[in-house]
Parts: C-alpha cells; structure tokens; sequence
C-alpha cells in the first residue's frame, strides 16, 4: 500500500534522481543537458520554495509533487519512469485535491503523455505559451473543485 507524506530530508537524493530520469524521458524533445543543468537549481531553489510530498512503497520514494500552496501551482510531479501508469499520479493529485480547492500548472504541450494525464484528473488548458528557457511550448492548465 503506497503512503503519501510530506517530503524529509532524506527523500532528497530520491526526489532529484525521479526528477531528472523522469525529466529526460518525458522531455526528449529538449537536449539532455538542459536537464542536467537544472539539478542544482531544483534542489537549491525550487524544491525550497514549495511544500513537497513523496509518494512512497516499502519505505521506496516511487514518485513526488511539488506545491506551491499560496498560489495553488502544481509545480512539480514526477513518477519514476518505471513506476509509471501505476496510479501512483492520480493518487498524488487526488491528495493535493483534497487540499486544495483550484490547482494550476504548466505542461510541455509535447509531452501528450502528461497533457492526456491531467486530462483525465479534471485540468483544463486555459492557454499556451512559449518557454522563455527552451522555446517550447507550454500549456497552462487549471483544475477547481465542482
């Protein structure tokens, strides 16, 4: 039975290792090295600045999301990419749901994966974007409670 709590100390190395395989996989439209580039960034300021919960089994860090509480942004959800399509997602945005009345966020119009997600947990793209970072395009997503 997979138990979601909020991120320690310890789940660090954890997380940012789920971040960047999750990362690289989901974003092979970017060049690797961007995301390498963001490791750092990630632990030292982003991770920071938002209220981090993992998802776990067996004491095992399967997956993580990332909340930044005051604006209701979903920052961050990443999955082991092994682990994915295990439900492990839905059950992290059922969490946050439960919380929170609206969530909002920013997905890689290519990722179709992730758009399709969100999809189905309710998320309605509201608009799109250029990343200033890659280029890419983003779609800005919105979820509120009925």
């Amino acid at each position: 039975m997979a138990t979601i709590q909020k991120a320690k100390m310890q789940d660090m190395d954890a997380i940012l290792g789920i971040w960047l395989n999750a990362s690289l996989q989901a974003h092979d439209f970017i060049p690797a090295a961007y995301w390498e580039k963001q490791l750092i960034p990630m632990r030292d300021l982003y991770l920071p600045l938002a209220e981090n919960f993992v998802i776990k089994e067996n004491q095992t860090v399967l997956g993580f999301a990332s909340l930044l509480r005051s604006e209701a942004v979903l920052a961050a959800l990443f999955i082991a990419p092994h682990q994915q399509g295990s439900g492990y997602g839905k059950c992290l945005i059922d969490f946050l749901k439960q919380q929170c009345d609206e969530l909002h966020l920013n997905v890689y119009a290519e990722n179709t994966a992730a758009v399709n997600f969100y999809r189905q947990q309710g998320f309605k793209i509201i608009s799109q974007a250029l990343d200033k970072n890659t280029g890419h395009a983003e779609l800005s997503m919105t979820w509120s409670k009925p």
